[in-house]
């Protein structure tokens, strides 16, 4: 709470519109913690446009009792990290908890009263057949979730399931299979009326999440705590992952430790164009050239040309959208749209 109070000015007094307790594991906080948490943020900061305030959690963290507790809190929207409705899928990632808390926990929150919620899943892990990723699709329209997140399997280094796949104990992940299973992403999104309407977030029409939209839009944001990101339009800055030297920074130095980096026009206008085309409304060239100027728009247009070629663009006005096959090669695409 003293990082809050610490950099309350941060924003320059923008109206907060979205609050998001993410990274680590949130939910170990109580009602009364997040309450006081919060009520720091009301004598700080304009929350008038309030309109999100999303608490991230763990399946097996969601009883009835805790549900319950945080409605006398402002969350408003629970992100479950449940990532499969499937044991086997769920004891490859070396998760913690089961496809029956999964599933206990999204009933527990819905009958507390949170209709609002986001689940996360994931897809081309191995032994997960392209039935069973269409099944897995299938139970969250049959839940009711208007919201969730799809990421294909990543391995990172020096994880137990990177350590597993290298010594040969478990499989290894085929980029094919996630391939074709984000295919299937994008034929079952249609056809159970959600909006694929950025990557890897689908929505029923009206419950795109407000947070992660204002990050592909490329808002500013505060971001408090270890390891926390922030931007405020012109730079960066990232406090020190390290717990005990970031609570030192604030508790004796007064002031938390961090990096910044100033992003010159060029490199904010790449950033822009990475994560516009992600989304569903695309890289809007009248904003370039309203904020750097016509030449850099029409060189950006000129950019997208060869995938236009492709079909993996199209230009709607002065949107330019990425296609669905274009979605399989998106990070290629933007990369290759980058100025200068």
């Amino acid at each position: 709470m003293s990082e809050l109070i610490m950099r309350k000015n941060y924003l320059e007094d923008a109206e907060i519109e979205t609050v998001y307790f993410g990274g680590g594991t949130p939910s170990l906080l109580s009602a009364d913690e997040i309450n006081r948490i919060f009520d720091t943020i009301l004598k700080n900061y304009p929350v008038g446009k309030l309109k999100e305030v999303t608490l991230e959690t763990n399946p097996d963290d969601l009883n009835k009792q805790y549900v319950h507790s945080l409605r006398n809190t402002p969350v408003s929207r629970f992100s479950i990290g449940v990532q499969s409705f499937r044991d086997e899928d769920l004891l490859y990632m070396k998760r913690a908890h089961n496809a029956q808390q999964a599933d206990h926990a999204i009933k527990t929150a819905q009958d507390a009263g949170f209709s609002n919620l986001t689940i996360d899943l994931i897809y081309g892990t191995p032994g997960l057949t392209d039935k069973a990723w269409k099944d897995n699709l299938m139970k969250v329209n049959e839940l009711g979730i208007p919201h969730f997140s799809a990421y294909a399997l990543t391995v990172e280094e020096k994880t137990a399931l990177h350590q597993a796949i290298l010594h040969k104990k478990t499989q290894p992940v085929d980029p094919e299979q996630a391939a074709g299973q984000f295919e299937i992403l994008m034929e079952q999104a249609t056809l159970l009326g959600y909006e694929h309407y950025e990557i890897s977030n689908l929505a029923k029409p009206g419950h795109q999440a407000i947070h992660n939209t204002n990050y592909w839009m490329g808002n500013s944001y505060l971001g408090i705590g270890p390891s926390a990101h922030s931007f405020d339009g012109k730079s960066r800055q990232w406090n020190i992952a390290n717990n005990p030297q970031y609570a030192k920074s604030i508790l004796q130095d007064g002031k938390p430790q961090f990096e910044v980096e100033t992003l010159t026009p060029i490199q904010h206008l790449n950033e822009y164009i990475m994560t516009s085309l992600r989304t569903m409304w695309g890289c809007d060239l009248g904003k370039i050239a309203k904020e750097l100027g016509e030449e850099y728009a029409v060189e950006v247009e000129k950019s997208s040309h060869l995938f236009q070629e492709k079909r993996w663009v199209v230009q709607d006005g002065r949107k330019l959208i990425l296609t669905n096959a274009g979605r399989l090669f998106a990070d290629r695409v933007a990369g290759e749209m980058f100025i200068g």
